[in-house]
């Protein structure tokens, strides 16, 4: 181990959070007076919430000062956590305790009736489902922002309750205006949990270990959509059933018991890791350490964590938030695609509506499975480039073969093949691009950023098959097969410019560039400092 005085930083030979095992056996970033010798490490103020500035207090006596750069301050030094059995913790650390509902359930509606019972023209079911995206990507950045102000036990619960009470409402909407507008409202709704569950979890875990979270949140979604089969099934025999028809109790009842979790998640989600009261004082000055050194190269430097307007200028202005954003329709195209009309273009295949129901259970069972097991094998290697654009060229397979083939079974195997790709790819995006964004508030609006105007692809996905199509929708498929396309040429593009970026860093840091900075300005640089290396 080496010092280097120039700038005042410790280098040690073991690899960055994302690619280790002990990612607090890092090295660390440190400063020095002029009139002292001592070495301490540089890190901001552990947290700026008040319950850990009081139950944390024991922990970090004497361990904070201000020495060095102004606003600062020093903490424990990695070797004092070597005793902290990481795996132990993290079996204590929470995943989110929130679940996705069937948010593909209008698809199951259809089969059910809805559009002949409200008299829907094709087109205007088409805007139903269009309309839903535009104001679901209007309003998740600021309620990205709102998380962390308002804590994630109060923020995400009252979305879940509000976005349930719409869904139970649209069971009661009359004609094809009353149903536009509650699908407006719903987008509203809705917005703020998935990125807000997403960025959530980054709060908790590292870099090398968050793919596997997220995918358990995603397959829940999965998994939805499989009950939302049966359940669409079973909930079709209440048809007629307080004079209602069976497609109206399918949005009743799971927004009911949307409202019912929702109510539970207020008692059952943590907000903080310094706040974590399932934690002891030094666990979590150890969770938060591990967190804020997470992202860098042979010298480490703490992640910004206070909130200022320009961390989130500097997500809109990042490059590879907008490039990923193109992935990410090659991703999501397909995903709305399947989870708005896997029900349609089952039956449309001469299944009856029993049989289209049921029909697209295994596809999501399997699909949630995989999920879970890339994300495992993903976090474990610390790559995510190849099984992201690997599972992008396995959904070319898939809408290759429904296009290729009229035979029913061939169709079905063609969708079965994409869906067990798409579902494994979307939590290694959103994985992908958390790990590359460094500091908490512009990792809240770029990965805001990432799926709000990412989702305007559900948008478009929304029109792709329509029901003049049908069976075979060749339009559909094609589409699907353009935007994948375009999706695996912006995520080669991100795997080259990382790799340059990265070579380039390396190069600065073997010729002590990093002494042109302190540690408070390689801070609030993020990812874009010389010490930050991206994952790929």
């Amino acid at each position: 181990m080496g010092f280097n005085s120039g700038s005042g930083l410790l280098e040690r030979p073991e690899a960055a959070c994302g690619e280790a095992r002990f990612p607090w056996r890092r090295p660390v970033m440190v400063s020095h007076s002029d009139d002292s010798a001592e070495k301490v490490e540089k890190v901001e103020k552990l947290s700026k919430h008040d319950a850990f500035a009081h139950h944390g207090a024991a922990i970090l006596e004497n361990e904070v000062s201000h020495k060095g750069n102004p606003g600062v301050g020093t903490a424990k030094t990695p070797s004092s956590f070597d005793h902290i059995d990481e795996r132990k913790i993290l079996w204590k650390v929470p995943s989110a305790r929130v679940r996705i509902g069937p948010c593909g359930n209008i698809g199951n509606a259809e089969v059910e009736g809805l559009s002949k019972t409200l008299g829907l023209l094709p087109d205007q079911y088409n805007w139903c489902l269009t309309l839903f995206f535009f104001t679901y990507a209007a309003f998740e950045v600021p309620s990205n922002l709102l998380l962390k102000k308002l804590r994630p036990s109060r923020w995400l619960p009252t979305i879940m309750v509000a976005w349930g009470l719409v869904m139970t409402l649209m069971g009661l909407v009359r004609n094809y205006h009353g149903l536009l507008i509650a699908r407006i409202f719903l987008g509203v709704t809705e917005a703020g949990l998935f990125p807000g569950v997403a960025y959530y979890l980054t709060m908790w875990y590292c870099r090398h270990e968050i793919q596997f979270r997220q995918a358990l949140f995603f397959s829940a979604a999965s998994i939805a959509g499989a009950f939302s089969g049966l359940l669409a099934f079973a909930i079709g025999k209440m048809d007629g059933t307080a004079g209602l028809e069976g497609w109206r109790w399918i949005f009743i009842l799971e927004g009911i018991v949307t409202v019912l979790v929702a109510l539970a998640a207020f008692f059952l989600i943590h907000d903080f890791p310094d706040t974590a009261n399932f934690l002891n004082e030094e666990e979590r000055a150890f969770v938060v350490h591990r967190l804020k050194y997470q992202g860098q190269g042979t010298a480490q430097v703490e992640q910004a964590e206070e909130f200022e307007w320009r961390y989130v200028w500097q997500a809109f202005k990042d490059w590879q938030i907008w490039v990923n954003i193109f992935a990410y329709w090659g991703i999501v195209c397909p995903l709305y695609g399947i989870s708005l009309f896997l029900p349609t273009i089952i039956r449309s295949l001469n299944y009856s509506k029993t049989e289209a129901q049921l029909m697209t259970v295994p596809i999501y069972i399997t699909a949630a499975i995989l999920a879970v097991v890339v994300a495992l094998c993903s976090d474990k290697t610390g790559k995510r480039s190849p099984f992201v654009i690997g599972f992008m060229f396995m959904m070319l397979v898939g809408f290759t073969i429904c296009i290729a083939s009229n035979n029913p079974k061939v169709v079905y195997a063609g969708v079965f093949i994409a869906a067990c790709a798409i579902y494994p790819a979307f939590p290694g995006i959103i994985a992908w691009l958390s790990n590359n964004l460094s500091g908490s508030y512009k990792r809240s609006a770029g990965m805001a950023i990432q799926i709000g105007i990412g989702n305007l692809g559900g948008a478009m996905a929304s029109n792709f098959y329509r029901k003049k199509d049908a069976p075979r929708y060749l339009l559909g498929h094609s589409l699907e097969l353009g935007f994948i396309t375009v999706g695996i040429a912006a995520a080669l593009i991100l795997v080259l410019g990382y790799k340059r970026i990265n070579g380039k860093r390396a190069r600065e840091l073997a010729e002590g560039r990093e002494s042109s900075y302190t540690g408070a300005e390689l801070s609030a640089r993020g990812d874009k400092a010389v010490t930050f290396r991206y994952m790929y």
